[in-house]
């Protein structure tokens, strides 16, 4: 691989289910300096919709024959099922290539520091795709922060919140742990990357988690309560069997609050067929879904400022890996962040299962 060359760099994907075709595929064929050039998928309908969306791509059936052609190769993407993450990262790894890897990286915070260290050993870029900082909603709240409108914070809370009472099956509902099914880490995952993202280490975590649908055997509803090293309470939900949402966001400083609901569009966006790129309205979302600053009053009555939303920009996960890969800089999420959310999620999980609060003493 040249990472200096204006060459776009040629991109191998692993798997073309909801997160290879709706997020990974769109996001790297948009990105100046990338191209995809090989999928896998052993599915004849999806390799025919590779083939329809991106003509100059090469389907390949298996893990394998996307790394025997890894000398062709300058990054390989994991968003195959999560059980694959490990292995298919490794071996990527092994041959050679940078990688990214959807979310969860691993199934374990030590199986991440191991793909670390094998990832530091070579040499090569290891990221973890935690998208939901691009968020529109997140960037937003960063710009509060930054500037100081919210003053010190003392709460975070911060929901994923869906009506979705019947089952829908596959690994995302199994309960072989190395499938890491259910919410904890599903969405768990991006709720604890925002949280250590806005306000660092934590110190201890509490929380209780459910299996409340007909037939599931893995956490379909979740809480966690988690206490950062720099004094912010934090509270997360997440759960199918919402039938009324809360906030997405509610943030309590000294001098105000931000309060926002919804979600980002980007995720329904891409759902749609819509690409970054086709309109100068990537990302944004119309005056009436803002969220509100102010003190003292309700927003659902109308209490504070509205606060223009910030565009999402997914694409800025796959710019900041071409800036990675070419000039050196760190990527946009490293491996050490994810292993430190693993590391949080894994107290949550011993936390709800032991009925007790678990102390992080030197802070995650």
């Amino acid at each position: 691989m040249d990472g200096t060359s204006g060459t776009p760099l040629r991109v191998g994907l692993f798997g073309y289910g909801l997160a290879g075709s709706v997020f990974h595929a769109p996001l790297v064929a948009a990105t100046d300096g990338l191209v995809l050039d090989t999928v896998v998928t052993g599915d004849p309908e999806r390799q025919k919709q590779v083939r329809a969306a991106y003509p100059d791509a090469t389907t390949v059936a298996t893990a394998d024959d996307l790394l025997a052609r890894a000398d062709r190769l300058d990054l390989a993407v994991v968003a195959s099922p999560n059980r694959t993450h490990v292995p298919l990262a490794t071996a990527a790894l092994e041959a050679g290539l940078p990688v990214v890897v959807d979310k969860p990286l691993a199934a374990t915070a030590a199986e991440a520091d191991e793909l670390a260290t094998l990832a530091d050993a070579r040499g090569l870029l290891l990221s973890a795709f935690h998208n939901r900082r691009w968020d529109n909603d997140f960037r937003t709240l960063a710009a509060l922060l930054a500037d100081g409108s919210l003053g010190d914070v003392h709460r975070f809370e911060s929901r994923f919140e869906r009506w979705r009472p019947a089952l829908r099956g596959g690994w995302r509902d199994s309960a072989d742990p190395q499938d890491v099914g259910g919410l904890l880490y599903d969405l768990g995952s991006h709720l604890v990357d925002q949280a250590l993202t806005l306000f660092g280490p934590v110190t201890s975590v509490y929380a209780e988690s459910d299996a409340r649908r007909a037939g599931s055997v893995v956490d379909d509803d979740d809480f966690v309560a988690l206490v950062h090293a720099g004094g912010v309470r934090t509270h997360l939900w997440m759960t199918a069997m919402a039938p009324q949402l809360g906030p997405r966001f509610r943030v309590l400083g000294s001098r105000a609050g931000y309060v926002k609901y919804g979600l980002d569009p980007q995720e329904a966006a891409l759902r749609d067929g819509r690409r970054p790129g086709d309109d100068g309205t990537w990302g944004a979302e119309p005056e009436s879904a803002w969220g509100r600053l102010g003190a003292g009053e309700s927003p659902l009555t109308g209490g504070g400022e509205q606060v223009p939303s910030l565009p999402g920009a997914y694409p800025a996960y796959y710019a900041g890996i071409v800036e990675a890969l070419r000039i050196g800089t760190p990527p946009p999420v490293t491996a050490a962040e994810a292993a430190a959310t693993l590391r949080v999620l894994e107290a949550a999980r011993r936390s709800a299962s032991e009925g007790r609060v678990v102390r992080l003493a030197e802070g995650v």
